[in-house]
């Protein structure tokens, strides 16, 4: 009895056990397929989702590409109204003092001999040096150098560049040279050479010298510049060379409240005409050697003419009204001579002769006009071979 008892107890055990088993396998299965219709429901709202993303990026590149377009637009035009309203300005600026420069010309012809001369020069070489700001800004802001329709002796030029500068007597041009810049080549060389100059002066002291002079290597002429300044950094080197180049063409409005249009109108004048200009030497004097590198395109060997050659001495007329025999360049040009006679001072009104105080006076105001009038001489054949002869207009 006992055994027939443990043995349904056994079948009904096993058969509840089948029972749950089977139960159990059905509802996992139902519960694989309740997943996987989840999990294919999700990942088709994944999909969904991502495909709305990357819709709504695209939108918001093109959004963001246009707004880019935008403001580039906008700076552009800003830069290209600034440009043009300092470019007005400077052309305006440069025409006044074109104007005044031909007043005070002819009141040194008119007074040449007369004490005031002095005064006058200091206030041409003033006025040459605003002119050279004004035409530097005009250029940078898009209007042409202008070009000349004669060539010039390299000497020339690099005088023309130093009676455009504050500092224009601690400038020294070491030597001569038998070349000369063809004629659209003299106004850009002009102006970037000023523009050298005056860097150097202005980051040196003002007793240190600045030393101009030439080499010819290989087809190339090399115009060099040593000062005894504090030279530059590696940072400051770098970003002269990306300036001098050409390449990178900085915004107005990235010049500061203090502008420095040196190495900008520089690289855009050497872009432009076909010329280098590299500042990332040492000079002998530890400053730095700034080298404008002409190539053979843009000079050639200076002939002197058969009207130079016939007649190399001239009458010109001397500083105390009379005249006498100087010698000239092949330009027709006063070659400098030591000042034998002081300019002519003014006496007292009852006739005597000046104190000594007064000679003293005298010695030292012609010393001072010596220098500036021979530097005006020097440069007249570079800074106005022709007045009628330039091209380009100025209100381009």
């Amino acid at each position: 009895m006992s055994r027939d008892v443990l043995a349904w107890c056994l079948v009904a055990v096993t058969v509840i056990s089948v029972a749950v088993i089977v139960v159990l396998v059905v509802r996992n299965r139902a519960l694989g397929e309740r997943k996987r219709q989840t999990e294919a429901s999700l990942t088709s709202q994944l999909n969904a989702a991502q495909t709305q993303v990357l819709s709504v990026q695209a939108a918001l590149q093109k959004y963001q590409q246009e707004f880019d377009g935008t403001i580039r637009e906008a700076e552009e035009a800003s830069e290209e109204s600034t440009k043009a309203v300092l470019k007005g300005s400077a052309r305006f600026l440069q025409g006044l003092a074109a104007e005044q420069m031909a007043v005070l010309e002819e009141l040194q012809r008119k007074y040449g001999g007369h004490a005031v001369l002095g005064d006058l020069l200091e206030v041409t070489h003033a006025n040459a040096q605003m002119q050279r700001k004004s035409q530097g800004i005009a250029v940078l802001c898009g209007a042409p150098v202008g070009r000349r329709n004669r060539a010039a002796s390299v000497y020339d030029v690099v005088r023309s560049a130093q009676s455009q500068i504050r500092s224009f007597r601690r400038v020294e041009i070491m030597q001569q040279t038998g070349f000369a810049l063809k004629a659209s080549a003299v106004s850009p060389v002009s102006l970037a050479v000023a523009e050298l100059l005056d860097n150097a002066a202005s980051f040196s002291q003002q007793d240190a010298p600045i030393e101009v002079t030439f080499q010819r290597v290989q087809r190339n002429l090399c115009i060099i510049i040593d000062d005894a300044g504090v030279g530059m950094n590696d940072e400051d080197r770098q970003r002269a060379t990306a300036l001098l180049s050409g390449d990178f063409v900085p915004r107005l409005s990235q010049l500061g409240t203090q502008p420095k249009f040196g190495f900008p109108l520089i690289g855009l004048l050497a872009r432009q005409h076909g010329f280098r200009v590299d500042v990332t030497g040492v000079s002998r004097y530890g400053g730095v050697r700034a080298v404008v590198l002409l190539p053979e395109e843009l000079w050639t060997e200076e002939q002197p003419s058969p009207v130079d050659q016939a007649a190399p001495v001239s009458i010109v007329r001397g500083a105390d009204g009379g005249t006498g025999d100087r010698p000239r360049t092949v330009h027709g040009l006063p070659k400098r001579t030591s000042r034998q006679t002081p300019v002519a001072g003014v006496s007292g009104q009852d006739g005597r002769a000046p104190s000594r105080a007064g000679q003293d006076a005298g010695r030292a105001s012609g010393r001072s006009l010596g220098a500036l009038g021979a530097l005006q001489r020097g440069t007249l054949s570079g800074r106005n071979l022709d007045s009628a002869s330039s091209e380009g207009s100025q209100d381009a």
